[in-house]
């Protein structure tokens, strides 16, 4: 990548300018012009390192939830059983990781009966076997902003966030929305072209509907290439802890730069652990250091490393399609 496009990267993961001519608000930020940033930003998402440049919506806040399944798939029945969630737009995010739960997909629906459903028929047409639906008991930390030059204040927000309760919504509402969970249109005046109001888009945010509106990345491209999902299994007193406002050890690990995620979740039978912290560096040396030290900085309780061996899908969710 340029400087150009490292600076750029720093500013739009978390703060994409929601302006009528958003590369002329990047370009006076950047000392640069407004042709040569759009031109910067378009070569990053044609090579594939953005995924997408749009809303980050919370889903409780627009009347949804979202579940993490764990299951079971032989080797020789991940294709068929990928295959048939990449036709299921609620099913949004599937890995297979180095466990004997080796499959891990999210599912986001309107209710739980919805969510069952779902799942019960990806078990029906697939190998899928040993699920177990997950409630997030409490979140730390909800943030893919990467790279060193991000802002730290945007990494570390979601500490002390309150989930946003659920919103009235208006028909106006749920078409910008929908919109807003698509990539925007290649040019200079996205909103515009769009057909979509900044000034409601930016109220989005101010109401917590919205988490961020920016550029999502793929993280292998952008130089995160080593990925793992870490649980720790909590012992009695981080557990008691928990009952109150906030957990110590999810609240420690939630401060880590290189965590991008950080929930508690019930255990389940064969996987007694129950904090989740979804860990990416540029090496697997790297890696393997920051799997120590976040398991040294809470105590060294026992955990066990999920490495990221296949990503079969990720997308992101259309609300209101």
């Amino acid at each position: 990548m340029t400087e150009l496009e490292q600076k750029l990267l720093a500013i739009i993961q978390d703060a994409f300018p929601l302006e009528e001519r958003p590369y002329q608000v990047l370009a006076e930020q950047l000392g640069s012009d407004e042709q040569g940033v759009f031109a910067a930003v378009e070569n990053l998402r044609q090579s594939g390192i953005i995924r997408r440049i749009g809303g980050v919506y919370d889903s409780k806040a627009l009347g949804f939830i979202s579940r993490l399944c764990a299951g079971k798939v032989a080797d020789s029945a991940l294709d068929t059983f990928a295959a048939v969630v990449n036709e299921i737009p609620a099913i949004t995010h599937n890995y297979v990781r180095s466990h004997e739960y080796n499959v891990w997909f999210t599912v986001i629906a309107q209710s739980e009966e919805e969510i069952q459903k779902i799942v019960e028929d990806v078990c029906s047409k697939t190998k899928l076997h040993d699920v177990h639906v997950l409630l997030a008991t409490k979140k730390f930390k909800i943030n893919t902003v990467m790279g060193a030059g991000a802002p730290v204040d945007s990494r570390q927000w979601s500490v002390d966030r309150k989930d946003a309760n659920k919103s009235v919504l208006t028909d106006n509402d749920r078409t910008r929305i929908r919109i807003a969970c698509e990539d925007i249109p290649h040019s200079l005046t996205p909103f515009k072209d769009w057909g979509v109001s900044c000034e409601e888009l930016r109220e989005d945010l101010a109401l917590k509907r919205m988490r961020r509106f920016g550029a999502i990345l793929r993280h292998q491209d952008a130089g995160f290439a080593y990925n793992a999902m870490v649980c720790f299994k909590l012992d009695e007193t981080d557990v008691i802890a928990s009952q109150g406002r906030s957990n110590p050890a999810g609240a420690i690990l939630a401060d880590k730069l290189y965590i991008s995620h950080c929930y508690e979740r019930p255990s389940f039978e064969g996987f007694p652990y129950t904090l989740y912290a979804m860990m990416h560096a540029q090496s697997a040396e790297e890696l393997d250091r920051n799997i120590k030290e976040a398991a040294e900085s809470i105590g060294n309780p026992a955990y066990v490393v999920l490495h990221s061996v296949r990503e079969l899908k990720k997308t992101s969710f259309c609300f209101f399609a």
